[in-house]
């Protein structure tokens, strides 16, 4: 792999690490620092500065859809399911059973729920758009007050 690249995003919900290299992002994670770590630098690549200025859009309601490039690290399983979680429209949410029955393998609930708690690329793979059957908050790798937060956001900016 080519030399990664770190730039982290100062969120309303805390630090947010973007990690990259000059091509594609591979990861967009929160962490639990109370500062920003890693601030743009000369030689940060152009990928993760958009990815900066994208998040940046989202958090101010004016993003809905990223067009970043990024690449999935996981199996092939894990990617088909993260390719699914990315069709699931801005505001709206499904379950783990909602996107075993998109990817054809409606018993591969439980592998689906596994897979999107693997998700490393937060927000723009919206996993926190995941919510139980009878529409609960799930578990969420960020917090479960997070995945709250990003559902009100979403509502409140929803085009209608």
């Amino acid at each position: 792999m080519n030399k990664l690249y770190k730039l982290d995003y100062s969120s309303p919900l805390g630090i947010i690490e973007i990690a990259g290299t000059d091509e594609a992002i591979y990861s967009i994670l929160f962490n639990e620092q109370d500062k920003v770590v890693h601030a743009l630098q000369e030689d940060t690549p152009e990928v993760l500065k958009e990815c900066y200025t994208q998040l940046d859009e989202y958090f101010k309601g004016v993003r809905q859809e990223f067009n970043i490039p990024y690449i999935f690290e996981g199996t092939d399983f894990q990617k088909t399911v993260w390719n699914a979680l990315t069709q699931i429209p801005f505001a709206k949410t499904g379950s783990y059973k909602d996107i075993a029955v998109s990817i054809g393998n409606e018993k591969a609930v439980r592998a689906v729920g596994s897979a999107n708690g693997k998700n490393k690329l937060s927000i723009i793979v919206p996993c926190h758009r995941i919510v139980g059957s009878n529409g609960t908050l799930t578990g969420y790798a960020g917090g479960v007050w997070r995945k709250e937060w990003l559902l009100k956001h979403e509502r409140e900016f929803e085009t209608k």
